[in-house]
């Protein structure tokens, strides 16, 4: 598993260990393709997580079949179940203003990144102070740190690099400890948390992006997705109106003291 990230293998061993729990006992070459069918139907998740199951398995029984402990992958003979892919949601410009209003100071810069520049939170986290430039003006994922294993460049935006100006000295990693503890306590200011949507800042980035720049080639290659995907869930989500209020969403003057950033009051 040489190469791989921390946070795959550790997916990875999570979800085999649950496999490992009912076929644990069991000779590998002797699972049959029915049987995991079976299993994968009895987890009663979503379809996109039963995929996601489904590929773990592949690479269990790929290395198996490497190590000449079976002749095939049953896999193979296992049918991946169509994904129902759902509306995509994001937040209104309100929305993202609470938000960043109501953040904690450590947190902000998660807020902001993945608002005005759509990395995925694991990129986020992964994400060193280091590599934003602000002279050259954008932020550099690394392959090693990004989902798609390529290296990409993504622009600061002009009202992010307002939003991250109190931080543009610091070292080590954008995100502290305990991110999801201090993540939840920031929504539950802003009165985000109960409704909160799945990848709401990258959607929410995606979208204002295109309305705004009307740039799809250019919005593949900071998002690190293909032209096809952004055409198909990006295109005609927001008004251009609206998309100009969005990238015009700045700190209030208040936001700074002293270079750095006071918690404004969210009643």
């Amino acid at each position: 598993m040489d190469g791989l990230s921390v946070r795959y293998l550790g997916d990875l061993r999570v979800r085999l260990a649950r496999f490992a729990d009912v076929f644990g006992d069991r000779i590998i070459a002797t699972i049959a393709p029915a049987e995991i069918d079976d299993w994968l139907r009895s987890l009663g998740v979503g379809s996109v997580t039963r995929n996601t199951f489904r590929r773990r398995l592949a690479v269990l029984f790929n290395f198996a079949k490497r190590r000449s402990y079976l002749s095939q992958n049953p896999i193979d003979h296992v049918e991946r179940i169509k994904e129902c892919s759902g509306e995509i949601e994001i937040l209104t410009i309100d929305e993202t203003k609470r938000l960043l209003d109501c953040a904690s100071f450590d947190i902000l810069p998660y807020w902001a990144i993945g608002a005005f520049a759509g990395l995925r939170r694991a990129e986020i986290e992964r994400l060193a102070w280091s590599e934003i430039d602000f002279d050259g003006g954008f932020i550099e994922v690394k392959a090693a740190k990004s989902k798609t294993a390529s290296r990409r460049l993504v622009t600061l935006q002009q009202n992010l690099r307002e939003w991250l100006a109190p931080y543009r000295f610091r070292t080590g990693y954008v995100c502290p400890p305990n991110l999801q503890k201090n993540m939840n306590n920031d929504r539950d200011r802003a009165g985000l948390r109960l409704n909160w949507r799945q990848n709401a800042l990258r959607h929410s980035f995606g979208s204002y992006y295109l309305a705004r720049f009307n740039d799809a080639a250019r919005l593949a290659l900071e998002m690190g997705n293909s032209p096809a995907i952004i055409f198909k869930h990006y295109r005609e989500l927001v008004k251009p109106k609206d998309a100009l209020r969005y990238w015009e969403i700045m700190p209030r003057e208040e936001s700074h003291c002293l270079g750095g950033r006071v918690l404004n009051k969210c009643k």
